[in-house]
């Protein structure tokens, strides 16, 4: 029998094809334990995500996922939480996080999603 997680609220760019598949990808890897985590479209949900503490527009150019507490992760932080929880993507978790590789991710991450946002005219 499988231990019961937390749940995760994963803020996501649903308007983003990229994202869609990327969300479709975990939920296949994570199985049975998807249930765990509940999606949440941020397009047109401003209100909403600043209720939340989060910034609309930050949440356009990273990931946010929300912990079983109400803690709110971000960018590579929100990744690592959310990879963390299958197996399959522990080691790309725990990868990311190290202190030499983290800098260079971060600064690809933002990077393409700004090119992103700037050429589907959302930024």
């Amino acid at each position: 029998m499988a231990a019961e997680r937390n749940p995760l609220t994963v803020y996501y760019d649903g308007a983003c094809p990229r994202c869609v598949r990327d969300r479709a990808r975990y939920e296949r890897l994570a199985g049975e334990h998807a249930a765990d985590t509940c999606w949440v479209d941020i397009s047109g949900r401003d209100d909403e995500l600043r209720r939340r503490g989060i910034d609309p527009r930050a949440a356009l150019r990273e990931l946010h996922v929300a912990d079983a507490d109400g803690r709110v992760h971000r960018e590579l932080d929100a990744y690592i939480v959310l990879m963390a929880r299958t197996p399959q993507l522990r080691p790309l978790a725990w990868l990311i996080g190290l202190p030499v590789i983290r800098p260079l991710l971060s600064w690809l991450y933002r990077t393409a999603v700004l090119h992103r946002l700037r050429a589907s005219g959302r930024l």
